[in-house]
């Protein structure tokens, strides 16, 4: 066997074995959406998610949980996208002593490796207890975003160091600033991974629910943007784990896995299609 037809045997091999990775992979994505939402569906109705629990009359509602989730995540986006935006901003462009930067690194790498039950736990003595947040959704939102500060730094410097040097030479050539071209030249062209950043974040956030047990509470009441920052709230990974495990109800727990899975994909195609825009809008 000659070697132009060893290398032919192995590429097809290889093309063969990634196809078939390739179809494994969507297959389990699309059974579980299917199954997820085929449990799901049957038991949906106006009035679950239209509608808090009430003991009294002995019913289950999830609009308390769904609008706490939209809140939390808001208010973590508020915070973490300066912080994580400026901070790879400040390693990309600015840091200059490489010892410094490498500690940093390092330092966020850990935090992204640290389990989120410790983030609860921390958050929880540090915002509820010392800053005197008590169980609130804002101590919360406040634990979410030092949990997803390395996801937003990462992709954000990622994107930075992919933008050619000639761009800001170009920029500088031009009489521009160094913040001037960041904010004008660079920033701009790396649009894509501060989306994605974005996305990862966003999929921690509706995921999370260790950290939030500890933090933002269980309470299942209505309240404005406001008045739910200062107050306990559950949110739908919460709800799903209280209604699954300690109440047995799998019938809600899939429609609230359905309700998570969908406002994901809406969150994937907004985000994707944002980016699509601004991109057009730059060219």
């Amino acid at each position: 066997m000659n070697n132009a037809l060893r290398r032919n045997i192995y590429k097809n091999v290889m093309l063969s074995f990634a196809y078939a990775a390739t179809a494994l992979t969507v297959a389990v994505v699309l059974f579980i959406i299917l199954y997820v939402f085929i449990r799901a569906i049957p038991h949906v109705s106006w009035q679950l998610l239209s509608t808090k629990p009430s003991y009294i009359n002995d019913t289950i509602g999830v609009l308390p949980d769904i609008l706490n989730t939209i809140y939390i995540v808001i208010a973590t986006l508020v915070f973490v996208l300066p912080l994580g935006v400026g901070a790879a901003v400040y390693l990309s462009e600015y840091a200059k002593n490489m010892k410094v930067k490498r500690a940093i690194e390092y330092a966020i790498e850990s935090l992204a490796g640290i389990p989120s039950i410790i983030y609860g736990l921390v958050g929880m003595l540090i915002f509820c207890q010392y800053f005197g947040l008590k169980t609130s959704l804002l101590a919360g939102a406040l634990t979410l975003t030092i949990m997803n500060l390395p996801t937003i730094i990462r992709t954000t410097q990622e994107s930075l160091d992919s933008v050619p040097t000639s761009y800001r030479e170009g920029a500088f050539g031009l009489g521009a600033n160094k913040w001037y071209s960041i904010r004008t030249v660079v920033l701009p062209c790396c649009i894509d991974g501060i989306v994605t950043g974005c996305i990862l974040a966003i999929g921690r956030m509706l995921g999370e629910s260790a950290a939030l047990l500890f933090t933002a509470g269980f309470a299942h009441k209505v309240n404005g943007f406001i008045d739910a920052m200062s107050s306990s709230g559950s949110t739908l990974t919460v709800a799903l784990y209280v209604y699954a495990k300690e109440q047995g109800e799998f019938d809600v727990a899939f429609v609230i896995a359905a309700i998570m899975l969908f406002m994901s994909l809406l969150i994937n195609y907004t985000a994707s299609k944002l980016s699509k825009r601004i991109q057009n809008k730059r060219y």
